[in-house]
């Protein structure tokens, strides 16, 4: 029975041990690439045998794509609750504040800088990520600008379009300061995301 118990326990340690790998494996590919980086290298870097790593990824292939692609169920949880309330004003500060603060956090934009760094190298991978993450949060803004437009709340005569307005709006000063520097204080991201709305609301109230 202890034999059986202590077994169970290693199990256990190896099943949770997986979101450590990804974190170890992350820091590593963009530190020294895709190809520098060795299981043996994950391995010591998360403190768990490379066997460990094998229960969850066959190979490192599979780590990576895992590592990547892994950030849509995020991404799905997010368009879910897309939608403004009775004040549009009102209730787009607030998804964008989500949408920016969401985007903005240190593991999503490393998680991008990864997907650029070795987007040759995994050219299916790299254009799974974007359907599957920018691509998609794009589609579920012009869903909501056509249902508002439908509904005489804003006026967006192509809802796509509006989309990445708003998105870009949104996004393009935090994020490429993210990109290339650290992500903007909290106040800072806040302060964007009411003044995107105040522009997108002047082009498409």
């Amino acid at each position: 029975m202890a034999e059986e118990a202590t077994e169970t326990r290693r199990r256990a340690g190896r099943l949770a041990s997986a979101g450590t790998i990804r974190e170890a494996a992350a820091t590593l590919f963009l530190e020294k690439g895709y190809q520098g980086t060795s299981m043996d290298d994950i391995a010591a870097a998360a403190q768990v045998s490379k066997q460990t790593i094998y229960t969850h990824f066959a190979n490192k292939q599979q780590l990576f794509e895992d590592l990547v692609l892994g950030n849509a169920d995020r991404v799905e949880g997010f368009v879910a609750q897309l939608d403004v309330g009775e004040d549009v004003e009102e209730g787009l500060v607030q998804l964008a504040r989500e949408y920016v603060t969401f985007v903005a956090r240190p593991d999503v934009l490393r998680l991008r800088r990864l997907v650029i760094a070795e987007a040759s190298r995994f050219p299916d991978v790299a254009r799974a990520y974007y359907e599957r993450v920018p691509a998609r949060v794009v589609a579920a803004f012009a869903a909501l600008f056509k249902r508002l437009s439908d509904e005489g709340r804003l006026h967006a005569a192509d809802a796509e379009v509006a989309a990445q307005h708003f998105v870009w709006l949104t996004l393009g000063v935090p994020l490429d300061r993210g990109m290339f520097l650290s992500q903007p204080p909290s106040d800072d991201l806040q302060s964007l995301a009411e003044s995107a709305v105040r522009v997108f609301l002047r082009a498409y109230r």
